[in-house]
């Protein structure tokens, strides 16, 4: 039987498509796949594919690149792009040879709100992404029903589930506790880039209100970008008691020494902060947005998005309510073990290529 061939496009690499693309091809290579992943030089270090060849490509469009990534997909039996910008590039690269080379294309969010000419290049991008994808893969139902309203042929639900931490969290994290200066005070951890689509600035709100609590409980926000000074004047200025980490290459161990995690975001499919604190048991309070809702099911509170009197109170009951808490925990873990495997994810993804490859 033939090596089957799939060359992975990554573009700037998110923490969800990054881990994903990293655990996929790892995945197909055990499998006796070819796999070569494109990917601006930098990720190289970040993430390891391993099993895979990887090679450079630019997260531009402009004809050196693309000539760049059209020889990185010469012998492809598969080519596979990841997020909308990479989907634009693979199929400008394979031009005539889309008829023989199926395009696979997975959605990991959808464009965040903009308004005139970048709405409409937005928009645009979309469209050129969907119709151009032999099958569009949507990481939640919500990017599935996009995807189709944008013109794909062929729109499917791949839920996504990230790798579980390589660790097993011990003691509740009170050691690391007792570092961040939080022994006998109630720890809130919020993960992800410092972006206005992050809905941080209502999440100060929500921290501005529950400061009268005795004990006050403290915020950490682990992540960086370039909403970072708007939100530290805030912070010093309203005296607020959070703590900005940047970036954290510990949050496992962050979320196993928090007492609730908060996710306060505009949108998001399959988060990865609420992937994890479900895996490991932290409550987790998330807005009702996208596709967290069915991700988390009954495992955690839910708010709608930029409501801080709704996010301070639903907080703010969860630390009165150790009990509540504790179902939280128990139905956290139980709600992380139905989402797939990897093993699971990469088996789902290769029957698309074997489907699309059947017969060549």
């Amino acid at each position: 039987m033939t090596q089957l061939r799939t060359v992975q496009v990554l573009g700037g690499g998110s923490a969800g498509s990054g881990a994903h693309v990293m655990s996929l091809a790892s995945g197909l290579a055990a499998r006796g796949v070819r796999v070569t992943v494109c990917a601006p030089a930098e990720l190289d270090h970040v993430y390891d594919f391993a099993g895979a060849h990887f090679a450079p490509v630019a997260r531009r469009s402009d004809p050196v690149t693309v000539a760049a990534l059209r020889e990185a997909c010469a012998d492809a039996d598969v080519v596979h792009a990841h997020g909308l910008h990479a989907a634009v590039r693979a199929a400008q690269a394979l031009g005539a040879r889309r008829s023989r080379v199926p395009l696979v294309v997975t959605w990991y969010t959808r464009s965040h709100d903009a308004g005139g000419a970048r709405a409409a290049v937005l928009g645009l991008l979309e469209r050129k992404a969907a119709r151009s994808a032999t099958v569009l893969l949507g990481t939640c139902s919500e990017l599935v029903d996009r995807a189709r309203a944008c013109g794909a042929r062929d729109a499917r639900l791949v839920p996504v589930t990230a790798p579980p931490a390589p660790w097993a969290p011990a003691g509740g994290g009170g050691k690391l506790r007792a570092e961040l200066g939080v022994v006998e005070r109630p720890l809130l951890l919020a993960v992800g880039a410092l972006e206005p689509q992050r809905g941080y600035g209502t999440l100060l709100d929500a921290a501005r209100a529950w400061s009268g609590l005795d004990p006050a409980p403290l915020l950490m926000i682990a992540g960086e970008g370039p909403a970072r000074e708007a939100l530290r004047r805030r912070i010093t200025d309203e005296e607020l008691q959070v703590r900005l980490l940047g970036r954290r290459d510990d949050v496992p161990e962050l979320l196993a020494a928090a007492d609730v995690a908060v996710l306060p975001s505009r949108w998001e499919a399959r988060s990865l902060l609420a992937q994890e604190a479900l895996r490991l048991g932290v409550p987790l309070v998330a807005t009702a947005v996208g596709g967290v809702p069915e991700l988390v099911g009954d495992a955690a509170e839910l708010v709608p998005y930029g409501d801080s009197v709704a996010l301070s109170s639903s907080v703010t009951r969860l630390l009165a309510d150790p009990a509540r808490r504790e179902r939280l925990s128990t139905a956290g873990r139980a709600q992380a073990r139905t989402w797939p495997t990897e093993d699971e994810t990469v088996a789902q993804v290769l029957s698309v290529y074997d489907e699309l490859t059947a017969g060549h």
